[in-house]
């Protein structure tokens, strides 16, 4: 029997989405559920809030801006906290003192893609933010994230204070605007269908067999 051509899955999201934190749990656990389905997946970027300088602002200041009140994001805070409870994480809004610009979040998935790494490297950044209330505006933060990944902590703290690939990863965010993901996590399958939302990790299990079957379908004409 002939191999089986991989899926492809696009996964794009921002670092800083509670949901895409979950959605990224939620997709582990589906492809857990199709070990047969071979698949390709690729990190892809997203601004949450591009409005956000690239310094960051305090965590006040941005829940004020964007939900009307700090109060205001209790209540939805909590239903965000319960969801990613069931996935097994922790997400501790209470501790998240500082709101980052993504910019230098996507280079280090990036960089850290060239070494097959861009998913260790969305996940420590994650957990950073949501459990441990890490500033990711703070360079010495991210240079640490990146050493915990593998990456070389020198190189990476000389290449954030570069411009480098900025214009690549602002093109890649406004690239998926353009085609109309404006909620994320967004997971794109083969380049043509497009799930919205952290969706449960049997539905997209479906879908990633579904897409395999019509991929695999096409190639055998």
């Amino acid at each position: 029997m002939s191999q089986l051509k991989p899926v492809k899955i696009d996964i794009v999201s921002d670092v800083v989405c509670p949901w895409c934190y979950i959605g990224k749990r939620r997709i582990e656990n589906a492809l857990a559920l199709v070990p047969d389905v071979p698949v390709e997946v690729n990190w892809r970027p997203f601004f949450l809030n591009s409005w956000v300088a690239r310094e960051g602002i305090s965590r006040e200041e941005y829940l004020t801006a964007k939900f009307g009140s700090v109060e205001a994001y209790k209540g939805i805070a909590g239903r965000v906290v319960t969801a990613a409870g069931e996935e097994g994480l922790t997400y501790r809004p209470d501790l998240v003192k500082r709101q980052p610009n993504t910019i230098d979040c996507h280079r280090l998935i990036h960089w850290a893609e060239a070494k097959g790494k861009a998913a260790e490297m969305k996940q420590r950044l994650m957990e950073l933010y949501f459990r441990d209330g890490g500033d990711l505006t703070d360079i010495n933060v991210l240079v640490q994230a990146a050493a915990d990944c593998g990456l070389d902590a020198d190189e990476m703290r000389k290449r954030l204070a570069t411009d480098e690939d900025v214009a690549l990863i602002s093109g890649q965010a406004q690239e998926a605007a353009d085609k109309g993901i404006s909620g994320v996590p967004t997971y794109v399958f083969a380049q043509k269908y497009a799930v919205s939302g952290a969706q449960p990790a049997e539905q997209l299990a479906r879908a990633i067999r579904q897409v395999s079957a019509e991929v695999n379908a096409q190639a055998a004409e």
